[in-house]
Formats: C-alpha cells, sequence, structure tokens
C-alpha cells in the first residue's frame, strides 16, 4: 500500500476518469437543481442563486445608478439587496473590494441578474480552463480541471475564483514568453490585491523589468478609469470601510472559520486570540513569499509559478475555499513539470489530495478543526520545493535518493 501511494501506481487512468466523472455530473446535477428550483433570483433555501454574487451585482447596479460610493456602506447595499432579490430575508453579502472591481461589476449589471451570473461564470471559467490547457497540454486536462470539486465550490458561490487563477496563473505562464503582456495580467490583480503581494518582490528579484512595467501600466490604467467615472469618493467610501472589514470578516470571522481557510483562521477556529493569528499569519506570509522567492532564482518555470500560487495562497489572512482554483492551477504547473522530468516519490498522491480536498475541506474544518485546506496549499508550496532541491539542485542536494516515475497517471 505505501509503495502504491510513494510511486502512485493506485492513480490509474480508468480510476481517475471515474472519480472526475462522478464529481463532475454530481456538481452539474446539484447547480442544474438549484436553478430549476428557484424562484426568481433566490434559490430553494432563501439564498440569491451564485449567493456571494448577490454583492457583485448588487454593487454594479448602484454604481449605474449613480450611486456608486454606497457600494461600501453596508446598510445601503443590504436594502439595494433587498430590493433586487424581492426579498426582506435574503441573506447579507458585503462587498468589500477595491473600485477597480466595480468596473467588472458594473458591466454585468447591465445584464438581469440571472443572465449576469452565467455570463459571469461561464467566460471567467472558460478562461481559466483554456489557460490550464496550456499549462499541461494533455487530452486528460480538461476533464480533470472543469470536473475538480473546487470548480463546483467556486462556480456555486459566484464567484471570481476563476478570473483570480486565470489573472495570476496566465501571468506567470507568460513571464518568460511574453514577459510585458505577463506584467498586463498580473497588474490586473489589483482587484484582489491580497493575491498579489509578491508579486512586485518576484519581478524585482528576477529583474523583469518588462513585467514590472506592464503591471505598473494595467493596474495604473484601472485606477485611473474609477477616478473618470466616479471620482475619488469611491475610494474614500472603500478606505473608510477598511476597518469594519478587517473586525467583522477577518478577526471575528463573519464568515466562518471553517470557509476561511488561512493560517490567520486556523488559529481563531482553534480558539486562539487575534494577536496570536496575526504573529502566525506573519510568519507564514514571510516565510512562502521568501521560499517563493528562493525559487525564482533556482528553479524551473513550472516549479517557480507552483509555489507562487501556493504562497499566494498562504500570505493572505483572508482566503475562501473557492480561492483553492488559485491553488488548483499550482498543482498543474506541478504537474506539467512532472511530465517533463518524472514525478518524485509521493508527489501523484499528493497531487490527488489537492484536487480532491475542496470537496471536504470545508466540512472536515467545522467537524473536527482540521485544516485540511492550509495543509494542502503547504504540501504545494513543500512539493515545489522539493523539486527545486533534488531535481535543479537548489542546494546541491542531487544525489539524495527520490523515487521517480513518468506520466501523470497509471494507464
Amino acid at each position: 500500500m505505501l509503495r502504491g501511494l510513494a510511486d502512485g501506481t493506485w492513480l490509474t487512468w480508468p480510476r481517475m476518469r471515474a472519480i472526475a466523472l462522478i464529481c463532475g455530473a454530481t456538481s452539474l446535477l446539484l447547480l442544474l437543481y438549484l436553478f430549476a428550483t428557484a424562484t426568481g433570483t433566490l434559490d430553494v433555501y432563501g439564498r440569491p442563486l451564485g449567493t456571494d454574487f448577490s454583492n457583485v451585482w448588487t454593487a454594479g447596479r448602484m454604481a449605474t445608478l449613480g450611486a456608486a460610493p454606497d457600494a461600501w456602506d453596508w446598510p445601503k447595499h443590504y436594502a439595494f439587496q433587498q430590493a433586487a432579490h424581492h426579498s426582506t430575508s435574503v441573506p447579507f453579502y458585503g462587498w468589500h473590494y477595491p473600485p477597480p472591481f466595480l468596473l467588472v461589476a458594473s458591466l454585468l449589471a447591465l445584464l438581469p441578474y440571472v443572465p449576469a451570473l452565467i455570463v459571469w461564470q461561464l467566460s471567467t471559467l472558460s478562461a481559466a480552463a483554456l489557460l490550464l490547457r496550456s499549462i499541461v497540454p494533455d487530452r486528460r486536462t480538461l476533464l480533470l480541471g472543469l470536473t475538480a470539486p473546487v470548480v463546483f465550490v467556486c462556480a456555486g458561490h459566484g464567484h471570481n475564483g476563476f478570473l483570480t487563477a486565470a489573472l495570476l496563473g496566465g501571468g506567470l505562464f507568460l513571464l518568460e514568453r511574453r514577459p510585458f503582456w505577463a506584467g498586463i495580467l498580473l497588474g490586473c490583480l489589483v482587484y484582489k490585491p491580497q493575491f498579489a503581494l509578491l508579486i512586485p518582490p518576484l519581478l524585482l528579484v528576477t529583474g523583469n523589468w518588462r513585467a514590472l512595467a506592464g503591471a505598473v501600466l494595467s493596474a495604473a490604467v484601472l485606477v485611473a478609469a474609477t477616478f473618470a467615472c466616479w471620482g475619488w469618493p469611491v475610494w474614500e467610501a472603500f478606505l473608510r470601510s477598511l476597518p469594519l472589514t478587517r473586525t467583522v470578516i477577518i478577526e471575528n470571522g463573519a464568515t466562518g472559520w471553517q470557509k476561511i481557510q488561512s493560517p490567520f483562521a486556523m488559529i481563531r477556529m482553534w480558539g486562539g486570540g487575534v494577536e496570536a493569528a496575526y504573529a502566525v499569519q506573519g510568519f507564514a506570509t514571510a516565510a512562502s513569499i521568501a521560499i517563493a522567492l528562493w525559487l525564482a532564482r533556482r528553479s524551473k518555470p513550472e516549479v517557480r509559478n507552483a509555489a507562487v500560487m501556493a504562497a499566494a495562497i498562504l500570505s493572505t489572512p483572508y482566503v475562501l475555499d473557492y480561492d483553492y482554483v488559485v491553488l488548483g492551477f499550482g498543482a498543474a504547473f506541478l504537474i506539467a513539470d512532472g511530465m517533463h522530468r518524472g514525478f518524485l516519490g509521493y508527489e501523484k498522491s499528493l497531487l490527488a489530495l489537492v484536487w480532491i480536498a475542496p470537496l471536504f475541506a470545508r466540512q472536515l474544518a467545522e467537524m473536527t478543526l482540521l485544516p485540511l485546506g492550509q495543509a494542502t496549499a503547504l504540501a504545494v508550496l513543500w512539493l515545489a520545493a522539493r523539486r527545486a532541491l533534488v531535481l535543479d539542485g537548489a542546494l546541491a542536494f542531487r544525489s539524495l535518493s527520490f523515487h521517480r516515475s513518468r506520466g501523470w497517471s497509471g494507464r
């Protein structure tokens, strides 16, 4: 049994295909059930279809009606959500994003709610799928990618995990090929800046000035566009909302500690205080970014990219399970490198765990307080560091004996 876990021989293609089809079919049926049993924009449980998409569409509609700054005013935003969904009992989904994301929300709000949700999810998922197929050019890639449990988690919440993964993963993928356009993609992460903490130091450490110029340009254009559309009031409203967001959402975990899968949330879930949680998060942020930067100068691009994707997850206190689409792309970069240079011991088995974990990570954390989500992010970072040490000789450890195998699945 241990040998099978080490060399990954248990991970045969028929077994992978069967699990993927079961997960994919179940996810699709659940989504269809929610839409089929919905009344207007609300599902059978009284929640907006796409749940969190409610704050995106509502903020966009408020902006189109000339009330853009009010999107960060929670009582006003909630009142607008209630009116939009024709329900006074609809759950509140707060808007916490910087103004650049309001540009996207405004465009989506030009459509009715349900069509906007469908367009939003299909367009961003298509972009992510196209990138995934480019990273791992194999006929099985799309089946395993589109049926991954994290896809259902993200789609069920109507969230932006697909967009974040496409921008970050796409920027990293193009970094050597088209550095300026890579920077353009990376700069667009200004809409969700907690996932871009390590991008400036990464580009500086690697001396990729063209990518840095592209990132600065795209970020500046998006910021300038918000001023052109709504002026300073939207930024003032956003900045004024930050203390409340920090206290209620991050420090007190209004979203639920089982959903917020970060080192900070792990400590809070275990009963630790805010100061202890910030201390652990600070260490995790510094350590993960340092490892990613170290690998950036000593490893293959795919290994570096996997480390950066994992570090992006570990370096923010506010990351939810649907954001783990980003980690899935980290695993994809490792698979691409493994197909080229062979897989090390236990690598396939751990990557399979990363694939399946979002299916039950939230429930496991809620019932047992075990932070499986954080563990999978650490696993991807560790696998990337080990590949650099063993295969790239980052510390002259190439003589270490590890099992290696070709291919990313058995027959």
